[in-house]
C-alpha cells in the first residue's frame, strides 16, 4: 500500500482561474479563426488520422526495431560494441567506460531505461558522486535513438530519395550533442559536489564489460524468445506514446498548419498556422543554425521537447506539404534524439536518481546540447551532402 499523503490545495484557487482563462483564450483563439464547429471537427478527424497512419506506422516501426533490438542483444553484437566503445567514455564524456551500457540501452528503448543501470549498485560503483546525475543527461541525449533512425529511414519512399546517410549524420549530430551535454552537467555536479575530478579505476574483471547474460535453452529458443519479447516491448512501446502523439501532435498541427485553399472546412490537418508566423519572424536565426526551408519544421523540436514520439508524427504531413528536404531529416534526427522528451522525463529521472534540486542545471545542459545537435547535423550534412 502507497503510505505516500496525497498533496492537497484548497478546492477554490488562483490556479483554477488561470487555467479557465488560458484555455478559454485558446479556444477562443481557434474558433475565431477556425469556426466553432470547424474546430471541434478538426481537432477529432486529426486525432482519428493520426491513430489510424501514424501511431500504428510507429508501431510497426517499433516492432520491428524491437525485435531486431533484441537479438543484437541476446546474441552479443551490443556487449562487442559495449567493449570497442568503453575506452571512447572517458575522454569524450568524462564518465568510466562501463556508462556507455546507457547509450546502448537507450538507443535501443527510451529514456528511463538508463534508471535501470542506475539502480544497480554493481553498475553505479565505477562512478563518483558527481557523475551520477549525468547519466540523466547521457541517457537522454540518445533516447529512442533506434526508433528514430528507423522511422525516418522509412520515409525514404515518401521522399523520393535515399535517407541512410542523413539519418547518420543525424545521429553524428546528437552525438556531438551529447558530449556538450554531459560534460556541461558534469561541470556544474562538480563544483557542487567538491569533487577533485579523478575518476574511479574500473576494474578489469568487471561483469558488466566482460559477461552478458543470456536466455535459457538452445540457439533457435533463445533467438525465438528475443525476437517475441523484442517485438512485445515495441508493442508496448507503440501503445505509450498514443496519448503524447493524438494530444501534441493534434495541437501543435493546429497551431502549425493553415487554411485549405477552399477556407476552412472542418477537414483533419487544419490549422490557424501560428507557428509558422513566429518561424518566419525567426528564419534569420533559424536558416543559418539549422537550415530549414520552411518554418513549419520549427514545430518538430519543439514537439521533440514533450515527446518525440509526437513530433515522428509531423514529419509524413510535412513530407506531404513539401516543407521539408533531406537535410531537415538529418537536423530532426539530432534534434528528435536528443531531445526525446527531455521535458516530460528529466524531473522523474532526476527524482529518480535522487537529485532532484538539480533538475534545472540538467535541463539547461540538455537544451544547449540540443541546439548543438541540429547545428553539427546542419553543418556535416553540408559538408557530406
Amino acid at each position: 500500500m502507497d503510505t505516500k499523503k496525497a498533496r492537497k490545495k484548497k478546492a477554490m484557487g488562483l490556479e483554477g482561474v488561470i487555467c479557465i482563462l488560458v484555455l478559454s483564450s485558446l479556444i477562443y483563439l481557434l474558433s475565431s479563426k477556425m469556426g466553432g464547429i470547424n474546430m471541434i471537427n478538426t481537432i477529432i478527424k486529426t486525432a482519428h488520422d493520426l491513430l489510424l497512419n501514424t501511431v500504428f506506422f510507429i508501431m510497426g516501426v517499433s516492432v520491428i526495431a524491437g525485435a531486431f533490438a533484441g537479438i543484437l542483444s541476446e546474441f552479443g553484437v551490443i556487449a562487442i560494441l559495449n567493449k570497442m566503445l568503453s575506452p571512447l567514455m572517458r575522454p569524450l564524456y568524462r564518465l568510466p567506460g562501463a556508462a556507455v551500457l546507457g547509450i546502448l540501452t537507450t538507443y535501443i528503448s527510451d529514456n528511463p531505461a538508463i534508471l535501470s543501470l542506475s539502480a544497480d549498485k554493481g553498475f553505479t560503483k565505477y562512478f563518483k558522486k558527481y557523475q551520477l546525475p549525468a547519466l540523466t543527461n547521457l541517457g537522454t541525449s540518445f533516447g529512442m535513438g533506434f526508433i528514430v533512425s528507423t522511422f525516418m529511414i522509412a520515409q525514404s519512399g515518401s521522399m523520393g530519395e535515399n535517407l541512410v546517410l542523413p539519418v547518420i549524420i543525424g545521429n553524428l549530430g546528437a552525438f556531438a550533442g551529447s558530449i556538450v551535454s554531459v560534460n556541461l552537467m558534469i561541470n556544474s555536479t562538480k563544483k557542487i559536489f567538491h569533487e577533485n575530478g579523478n575518476d574511479l579505476e574500473e576494474s578489469s574483471t568487471s561483469d558488466f564489460l566482460n559477461y552478458r547474460e543470456i536466455r535459457d535453452g538452445n540457439v533457435l529458443e533463445r533467438l525465438l524468445e528475443a525476437l517475441l519479447e523484442g517485438g512485445k516491448n515495441g508493442v508496448q512501446m507503440g501503445m505509450e506514446i498514443i496519448p503524447g502523439v493524438l494530444i501534441i501532435c493534434t495541437t501543435v498541427l493546429l497551431l502549425t498548419n493553415g487554411p485549405t485553399v477552399n477556407g476552412y472546412t472542418g477537414g483533419a490537418y487544419e490549422g490557424i498556422a501560428l507557428l509558422p508566423y513566429i518561424g518566419e519572424k525567426l528564419q534569420f536565426i533559424l536558416k543559418p543554425l539549422f537550415g530549414f526551408t520552411s518554418a513549419k519544421a520549427l514545430a518538430f523540436p519543439i514537439t521533440s521537447l514533450g515527446a518525440v514520439g509526437a513530433a515522428l508524427g509531423l514529419v509524413p504531413q510535412f513530407i506531404a506539404d513539401g516543407a521539408i528536404t533531406s537535410r531537415e531529416i538529418a537536423v530532426f534526427t539530432a534534434m528528435g534524439m536528443t531531445w526525446s522528451g527531455y521535458l516530460s522525463t528529466h524531473v522523474a529521472m532526476m527524482d529518480s536518481l535522487g537529485y532532484r534540486k538539480l533538475t534545472g542545471k540538467a535541463i539547461f545542459s540538455h537544451t544547449i546540447g540540443g541546439i548543438v545537435a541540429g547545428i553539427t547535423a546542419n553543418i556535416l550534412y553540408t559538408i557530406f551532402i
